[in-house]
């Protein structure tokens, strides 16, 4: 387990902090993004997929309605996740996670709806508001190997 924890000072931080982490994404990597609503989930997913994507104007819709998005990259295909209407877990399966995870970089925004089915290999990030500035996150980064 390795751990990394910065503080980010506004939205523009998040978003350098996002591209930074997408720099060093590789095939086959999960990054499950925790946080509430409004902590800062979306806005690192969309800076993640626009700088795979090399286009900071792509637009990168929220999946919360589709559940999933995905995007072609020249290497691998990129899936982003949004679990918040999920039912159960299983119903996972009904979009496409099995292909996802055989080839390509997954962003799943509230992955504790997988429960049993979280992959143990797997990278976590925490986004929590900071209590005494609304525009400041802190940001833990796990990865489980």
């Amino acid at each position: 387990m390795k751990k990394q924890t910065v503080i980010s000072e506004n939205e523009k931080k998040t978003i350098e902090f996002a591209q930074n982490t997408a720099k060093n994404a590789r095939n086959g990597d999960i990054f499950c993004l925790n946080g509430d609503l409004g902590a800062g989930k979306s806005v690192f997913s969309r800076a993640f997929i626009r700088f795979l994507l090399k286009n900071d104007n792509f637009e990168v819709p929220s999946p919360t309605f589709t559940l999933v998005q995905h995007y072609e990259t020249p290497n691998y295909p990129i899936y982003h996740f949004d679990l918040y209407r999920l039912c159960s877990a299983e119903e996972i399966y009904e979009i496409g996670w099995e292909d996802a995870l055989k080839n390509g970089i997954c962003l799943v925004e509230w992955p504790e709806r997988l429960e049993a089915l979280l992959p143990q290999k797997r990278i976590d990030i925490h986004i929590e508001p900071c209590e005494n500035d609304p525009d400041k996150r802190t940001i833990t980064m796990t990865r489980y190997d």
